[in-house]
């Protein structure tokens, strides 16, 4: 096994579907792995699969974001590689959406992945190395009917990934954006008999995130796209 250049790492807006299998693969090379989410309920059965610690945080609120990292930091130091899943998701007739719901759904999308980014970046930059990397999806390229909201919010944190790698490249820290393009595949979302692996399969996307992390600076990735076979593009 290739040695694992990173020792920590937080994951925003940890779930039970990547995040899990990104805390499996973590862990297992021996990293120290902090999982974030406003609900931590969800994560029990991660931690205790994974050993990961839990912290509850609202990634919308700058307040909340600062305390996660100093609590983090007290517990495993500060992460070396900062992953941010969070999403804020709204669909509907663009007339009909209700204003405060898009903003929230912005939020949580983009100003949540800023507010991520900065504070990793404040602890990052002194040791000159870190990774950060932002889960993206088919909406960050391309904007569907009644997917405003969750358009917007995903177009933004792109931007965020591309302006933060360049700035943070030079200075040892690698940014790279995932686009995940498809449907991720889980208990409540099966693949169909008749198109095996029409689904992304959580455990190889996080797989792809841990070669992204192993990459040598000379070669960094900063956007890289992973899709089903039967996903037009």
């Amino acid at each position: 096994m290739i040695e694992f250049p990173y020792s920590s790492a937080l994951i925003v807006g940890a779930g039970p579907g990547l995040s899990a299998s990104l805390a499996h693969r973590l862990t297992a090379r021996g990293v120290k792995v902090a999982l974030a989410a406003r609900n931590t309920d969800k994560l029990s059965k991660i931690a205790g699969e994974t050993g990961a610690l839990t912290f509850a945080a609202d990634a919308a609120q700058p307040a909340s974001v600062a305390a996660l990292f100093d609590d983090v930091a007290a517990a495993i130091g500060d992460p070396d590689v900062v992953v941010y899943n969070a999403s804020g998701r709204l669909r509907g007739p663009l007339t009909e959406l209700d204003p405060a719901a898009v903003e929230q759904a912005i939020a949580v999308s983009a100003y949540g992945g800023f507010l991520v980014c900065q504070q990793a970046a404040r602890r990052m930059l002194p040791h000159g190395r870190g990774a950060i990397l932002f889960t993206g999806a088919t909406a960050s390229i391309k904007g569907f009917a009644q997917s405003a909201a969750f358009a917007m919010g995903k177009f933004a944190l792109r931007g965020l990934a591309q302006s933060a790698a360049r700035e943070f490249g030079p200075k040892g820290i690698h940014v790279a954006h995932v686009v995940i393009d498809g449907a991720i595949r889980s208990q409540m979302r099966r693949d169909d008999p008749a198109k095996p692996d029409a689904t992304l399969d959580p455990d190889a996307i996080a797989q792809t995130y841990i070669d992204v992390l192993l990459q040598h600076r000379s070669a960094w990735s900063q956007e890289i796209e992973v899709r089903p076979w039967t996903e037009t593009f």
